[in-house]
């Protein structure tokens, strides 16, 4: 079974991230919740709401470094403001060498390593 997840999947699964108890879920999240739920990311609680499991956390935060790195490589590209990261991206992207505090000021930027596993993601997407 192909696991790879479409956009409007990822935002029902942020949603749910961010979703407060009691909250009714959104339309995204209706509309996407009986394949997440098949897939094993999301399941239903007793009350009947959504929550992520453990697979759908990992993935949540390995598409949220993904971005982190894409967002750096762009504000680097265009010598824009640092990108803002999240603590738990930037700390884990740090602590496996993808970027590094700037010398100059704050923030952080890419490394060679971070910008080699960036091209090989982008790679691995275009892919069939």
């Amino acid at each position: 079974m192909d696991d790879s997840l479409t956009k409007d999947e990822y935002e029902a699964l942020a949603q749910i991230r961010k979703a407060r108890k009691g909250e009714r879920p959104s339309a995204c999240v209706a509309r996407n919740a009986k394949a997440l739920i098949g897939l094993k990311y999301v399941a239903r609680g007793k009350d009947g709401a959504f929550m992520l499991t453990e697979k759908g956390q990992q993935t949540l935060f390995v598409k949220r470094c993904i971005d982190g790195l894409r967002t750096m490589a762009a504000s680097a590209v265009a010598a824009a403001a640092p990108a803002a990261l999240d603590g738990d991206v930037a700390a884990f992207l740090s602590r496996k060498g993808l970027i590094a505090p700037r010398t100059a000021g704050d923030g952080f930027e890419l490394t060679a390593r971070g910008r080699e596993s960036l091209t090989d993601i982008e790679s691995r997407e275009r892919k069939p």
